[in-house]
């Protein structure tokens, strides 16, 4: 007997048959209104990355229409089936349609979550008490690569470049597996005082192991089977076997891969391309 099984990355979802296409809303509403209906409606067949509303273009009939963007292609096409044609919050029915237009493969490359996402995805899946983090070390790196050397140039105020480096693991104890990430936060500040540079270093801590767990959560696949229950898998890494007691200076900067990485920490960007076709 073949077993449904739904694979969930914590990766912002691109894929188009995770996006719902909604239109035929009324101009009667505001977008905040249409927003919260909206994601109170299609919540309930799963996790929502995003849901975005929109007016019509100009030169169509005044009204909106939104993006609902789910982590699952299951629960994308299970709401889709349960809400086209129905009002819900308006007197003429929804149309609901998943998007279909293919775009080249390099537009497929999706990023890693922001950290409060993947909590959230994995506190749906798994709960609160069914995955954990871990300290493994937590360094400051500010000696390596130039970082932390001072600017002395003439009239220029003093700057000095802090950097930490992190290692966390997060455990799935139900599970028996862990998993390893590396995180990395730099910034620039001016002076040198402690009432500039403390505060710094404990939001660049922040940072490093916010971005560490996030690494980690890359390595992480829930698989989703038809009874409802999740089984967790970890792509394991070389480095992800060593010893805790060998870690010990592992953080250089040349072993951390610094592009995956937003410096200011900030939420990743929404704006990827929407797909809007759709099979009417």
């Amino acid at each position: 007997m073949e077993v449904e099984v739904d694979v969930i990355e914590f990766r912002v979802p691109v894929e188009n048959n995770k996006t719902l296409f909604v239109w035929n809303i009324l101009s009667t509403f505001s977008d905040a209104f249409i927003y919260e209906s909206i994601w109170n409606i299609f919540c309930n067949f799963g996790p929502l990355y995003l849901v975005k509303v929109c007016p019509n273009a100009a030169g169509v009939e005044p009204g909106f229409y939104a993006l609902v963007k789910y982590f699952s292609a299951a629960q994308a096409s299970k709401a889709q089936r349960a809400t086209h044609g129905r009002g819900f919050f308006q007197s003429s029915p929804l149309k609901v349609k998943l998007s279909t237009k293919q775009y080249p493969n390099f537009l497929h490359n999706s990023k890693p979550l922001s950290h409060s996402k993947c909590q959230d995805l994995a506190n749906h899946y798994l709960g609160f008490n069914g995955w954990s983090t871990h300290i493994v070390t937590l360094k400051d790196i500010s000696n390596c690569d130039n970082a932390g050397r001072l600017s002395t140039t003439t009239g220029d105020p003093q700057e000095i470049t802090l950097k930490y480096g992190c290692i966390m693991d997060v455990t799935f104890p139900q599970h028996g597996l862990s998993c390893r990430g590396v995180g990395v936060a730099e910034e620039t500040v001016e002076g040198t005082g402690p009432d500039v540079v403390l505060p710094k270093r404990g939001k660049l801590q922040r940072w490093a192991r916010d971005k560490a767990v996030v690494d980690a959560f890359e390595k992480v696949l829930l698989l989703v089977l038809g009874n409802g229950k999740v089984v967790v898998e970890c792509r394991v890494e070389r480095d992800d076997v060593l010893q805790d007691e060998d870690l010990e200076g592992l953080i250089k900067v040349n072993d951390i891969p610094w592009s995956q990485f937003d410096p200011d920490g900030q939420e990743e960007n929404e704006d990827i391309p929407w797909d809007l076709s759709v099979n009417m």
